[in-house]
């Protein structure tokens, strides 16, 4: 690697950037950070303006030698990186809003990475994604590319199936989140070694052993977690429900908080279309959120990455994506846990799948934890599903066909109509015309 060492954070003007800023700086000592570019689109402007802004106030205090640029010109932004991140909203929250209450309009889950609002995301966000990453194999083919971009695996698959771009990496912070929880409940400390085994997909990860300095203690976390005395939800963007006692013990593996979207989907329905009714989505939420951090963003005194961020869903995930990048740029050989087609590694589901597993980074990418080489039978059938759901979504995305969505969302558990169905893809291609380029002729169609 170039003693220089640049990152490019797509979605530059995100409230996450100075997340991540900080985790460079916090690594700065082993990973020398020399340049950060901020991009974004012209819609981002003012919010790049002021991350940018902040960015440099941080490295100031932290007082490295590292260079950060903010520009809209992605392609010359990617001139000799090394590495770019994404984390982009195409449509921005705006776009969240519709997903989520156009879905719920009909009594339909609106998450904006399952289900209806999963997929009208993924099909906004695919063929950016594949955009950039012809640049990135025009103009800088030997960077690696971290996505944090949702749906995450949903991309990761897409990325694999339709385009030949090998150095790509989808990055979530549900497993991060998990590993704290683990750590804290078993109070660990820095001293302890603890690894997960962790596999599924993005968003439906199963956690079916962890280790303590090599002794298992799964059995103790799974009892404190079915009898209740352990609550295993650290993410902010979710409802805290348990999950039942019957249900843990009878898979005897760990469910992420995703999960409740499909073993509690009535309870999940019943609360947000409570919220729906009193005018409310996440979507709301997370803009109010995001308007108080902006005015914090502002104050030309602060220099640090204020407390109130961890409030967005996505708190964290820069230990996961600047981890990431440490493992490759340092050849460390760690354990993380990732989105990455296992290439026949995993004896019981096609080789040819992306899947969020358990993975040892190094120089050369992920490759899949030697311990796991099978998926768990109890939990297969749900994988399946959901993995059909995301290779009809990855189609539709590439093709902008009306069947092809039909079939993605058809084969989503969280739909129970076919007719329904047509309602929701209608409703939802036409209120995301303006970003589903390659559905013009589809758009055509449905207003004649």
């Amino acid at each position: 690697m170039s003693q220089k060492l640049k990152v490019v954070t797509i979605g530059g003007g995100s409230s996450y950037t100075p997340e991540l800023l900080e985790g460079f700086l916090k690594r700065y000592h082993e990973l020398p950070v020399s340049e950060l570019w901020l991009v974004d689109v012209e819609d981002g402007q003012e919010k790049l303006d002021i991350i940018h802004a902040l960015c440099q106030r941080m490295v100031e205090k932290a007082g490295v030698p590292m260079k950060v640029y903010k520009t809209l010109d992605r392609r010359q932004a990617l001139e000799g990186a090394d590495f770019v991140t994404t984390q982009l909203r195409v449509g921005q929250l705006d776009a969240r809003e519709k997903d989520e209450r156009i879905p719920l309009s009909h009594g339909y889950l609106g998450q904006e990475t399952n289900g209806a609002a999963g997929l009208f995301k993924g099909l906004r966000t695919i063929p950016v994604i594949f955009d950039i990453i012809k640049d990135v194999q025009e103009i800088c083919p030997d960077a690696w590319v971290i996505n944090f971009t949702n749906p995450a695996g949903m991309v990761t698959e897409a990325v694999y199936r339709h385009t030949n771009f090998k150095r790509f990496i989808g990055v979530c912070n549900i497993p991060v989140g998990m590993k704290m929880f683990v750590t804290d409940v078993l109070k660990l400390t820095e001293k302890d070694d603890l690894s997960l085994d962790l596999f599924g997909l993005n968003h439906m990860v199963f956690l079916r052993d962890v280790l303590v300095n090599g002794k298992s203690r799964f059995a103790e976390l799974l009892d404190g977690v079915a009898s209740g005395k352990l609550t295993a939800n650290s993410v902010k963007n979710i409802f805290d429900l348990p999950f039942s006692e019957g249900l843990i013990r009878s898979l005897n593996l760990l469910p992420c908080s995703y999960l409740l979207y499909y073993f509690k989907q009535k309870e999940m329905l019943a609360i947000e279309m409570g919220e729906y009714y009193k005018g409310g989505a996440r979507a709301q939420v997370v803009k109010k959120v995001e308007k108080q951090l902006f005015e914090l963003y502002k104050d030309p005194d602060l220099n640090v990455k204020p407390k109130e961020l961890e409030l967005r869903g996505g708190a964290y995930y820069s230990d996961a994506a600047c981890e990431v990048i440490n493992a490759i740029y340092n050849d460390k050989q760690t354990e993380h846990y990732v989105n990455i087609p296992h290439h026949g590694h995993i004896d019981n589901i096609p080789a040819d799948w992306a899947v969020e597993m358990t993975a040892i980074l190094g120089r050369d990418g992920a490759k899949p934890h030697a311990r796991i080489t099978h998926f768990d039978e109890k939990v297969l059938g749900l994988i399946y599903t959901i993995k059909g759901f995301e290779v009809a979504a990855s189609q539709a995305a590439l093709s902008g066909e009306f069947n092809d969505v039909l079939l993605a969302l058809n084969l989503s558990p969280l739909i129970h109509s076919d007719r329904d169905a047509e309602v929701l893809a209608r409703e939802l291609i036409l209120a995301h015309e303006k970003w589903l380029p390659n559905f013009a002729t589809t758009i055509e169609k449905l207003k004649q």
